[in-house]
């Protein structure tokens, strides 16, 4: 093997190995987003662009810009609770809460357009 297939070789098995630590990130990510499909979207716009559907639910794009979202880690994992009656009550498992808030994230730093 010459000096240029080892470059060659060890490049390709570092792309790969980035591109295989990334694609759980990627899969963990559309899993939050599909959370917050099924227990969040009936109020709360779920993208970069769309209006709540219910208007006094704030966009999670904006989230951000009231308080630091990591704050709903622990709510998330002990059950959400609030003073009106149209949230509903729920809990998340600890790997639902990583891929929740990674969503939140990505909504955030502007990555996804869903």
């Amino acid at each position: 093997m010459t000096f240029r297939h080892s470059v060659g070789y060890g490049f390709a098995v570092v792309v790969s190995a980035i591109c295989t630590a990334l694609a759980p990130a990627a899969a963990d990510q559309e899993q939050g987003r599909r959370l917050a499909q099924l227990y969040c979207a009936r109020c709360h716009a779920i993208d970069r662009v769309s209006p709540s559907p219910l208007r006094i639910a704030p966009p999670f794009r904006t989230l951000h810009e009231r308080y630091p979202v990591e704050m709903l880690q622990e709510a998330l994992a002990e059950g959400i609770v609030t003073g009106h009656p149209t949230m509903p009550q729920f809990s998340f498992e600890p790997d639902q809460v990583g891929d929740f808030m990674l969503f939140l994230k990505s909504l955030e730093r502007g990555q996804t357009d869903r």
